[in-house]
């Protein structure tokens, strides 16, 4: 295990940048495009990651530092620290049945792409550990590795399902041709927001508002710019957060390159990613007729839409109220703040990125959220002991990437339930 371990780590430490175009040239190779096409097409979506990292990391290192002037701010106390996912990812690598999932995450995949079973083949390796994240919790609360392993089965079927079914409109909101978000968290974020969007969706008053970046370039002008809402939504961060003029006009430009530069970035990962997914179609129409294959990526691709961007931002602020208001809640929400944006990725190709019912549906989302991150808080601090320096003064962590995750929190509560009977 010990061995499985670290072979495992060695290949996650090389990171997407690296490890994607090695995958996108055997996939090319599998589907008979050319290898010197297949090599370029490799190093152009590694080269988009690196500039989608970087935009990210922009994005990340400006809200974090913001929320937590918000929180400084307003005198939140609360006893649970959202640790955001970093910290849960590296407390699931470090439980002994994550090394044995990744093989079983991609034999399942595979086995379900060979029975028709789903269209998705998840190429996104390093969001397996959302499926063992699940197994490591069950396996943590029971004891039981095999009952973990069958999580974790059960987990990856679920979001190779979801992916499938919220593919088309994905493709068709993000642009994204042949692409499937097969990210677990976005794929928990949905199984709430989708029904509930689309309720809030058909409430007299509400339903009639459409607010995207489209209608309110047509109605205000310049105000519906990406950039310049993002440069208005980031200002508002700041100044939330006690920000003098300065601060303020340097995250609202920071925040309006993100809006910029990130369907940028987007745009660089497909252009390697079409020739992939044209061979892949044809190699599948030449042997089995009409029969689709798309390809599973992160959620962050659906950070290239203006919508799903201000929807997030807008999330940091109404996130933080929520948390001090809500009944029952003791997370104080931190470090998955800036990644908001991934977890609404099917949310918002569900309201035709309607921005005000995205907001809203979201804002419903997180109450779940909250009280679920707050239940899920001893198994994640538990999971995550010994591995990551704790903040000061948290008493236990969670996060909203796995505790505020309802497909992890149903496995949560399934474990207890085995541990309650047997």
């Amino acid at each position: 295990m010990d061995t499985l371990m670290n072979i495992v780590q060695s290949v996650l430490n090389m990171g997407a940048s690296v490890m994607l175009p090695i995958i996108i040239f055997i996939l090319g190779v599998v589907f008979k495009v050319k290898p010197t096409k297949a090599l370029l097409s490799g190093i152009t979506v590694g080269i988009g990651m690196i500039g989608i990292n970087l935009v990210i990391n922009l994005l990340t290192t400006s809200v974090g530092p913001a929320a937590q002037a918000m929180v400084e701010r307003f005198g939140l106390n609360l006893t649970v620290i959202d640790g955001g996912w970093p910290a849960i990812a590296a407390g699931t690598w470090a439980q002994p049945i994550s090394a044995l999932m990744i093989p079983i995450i991609l034999v399942v995949n595979l086995i379900m792409l060979a029975l028709n079973w789903t269209k998705t083949l998840n190429i996104d390796i390093w969001n397996y550990w959302h499926m063992s994240a699940a197994a490591a919790t069950v396996y943590i609360v029971t004891g039981n590795l095999i009952l973990g392993v069958i999580a974790g089965i059960a987990y990856t079927v679920f979001v190779q399902i979801l992916a499938d079914k919220t593919a088309p409109a994905v493709q068709e909101y993000y642009g994204l041709e042949g692409i499937a978000f097969s990210t677990g968290s976005t794929a928990g974020y949905a199984v709430l927001g989708i029904p509930i969007g689309w309720v809030i969706s058909r409430i007299p008053g509400i339903r009639d508002i459409d607010v995207n970046p489209e209608t309110i370039q047509k109605r205000f002008g310049i105000f519906g710019e990406p950039m310049v809402m993002g440069i208005l939504i980031g200002g508002v961060l700041a100044a939330l957060g006690g920000y003098d003029i300065s601060g303020i006009l340097q995250m609202g430009m920071t925040m309006g390159a993100v809006m910029l530069l990130m369907p940028r970035m987007v745009k660089i990962l497909m252009e390697g990613l079409i020739p992939i997914q044209e061979g892949a179609q044809k190699l599948l129409k030449d042997r089995y007729g009409d029969r689709e294959i798309y390809l599973g990526m992160d959620a962050a691709l659906a950070t290239g839409s203006p919508s799903a961007l201000a929807t997030g931002l807008l999330m940091v602020p109404i996130t933080l109220f929520l948390a001090v208001i809500l009944p029952g809640n003791r997370v104080l929400p931190f470090g998955d703040l800036a990644t908001i944006p991934f977890f609404v990725g099917m949310i918002v190709p569900s309201r035709k990125g309607n921005i005000l019912h995205s907001v809203l549906t979201c804002t419903v989302v997180m109450v779940f959220a909250l009280l679920m991150a707050t239940d899920y808080a001893p198994v994640l601090t538990q999971m995550a002991e010994g591995v990551v320096a704790f903040p000061e003064g948290a008493a236990q962590i969670s996060n909203f990437d796995t505790g505020g995750n309802i497909l992890n929190w149903i496995f949560l509560k399934l474990a207890q339930l085995w541990n309650g009977i047997f």
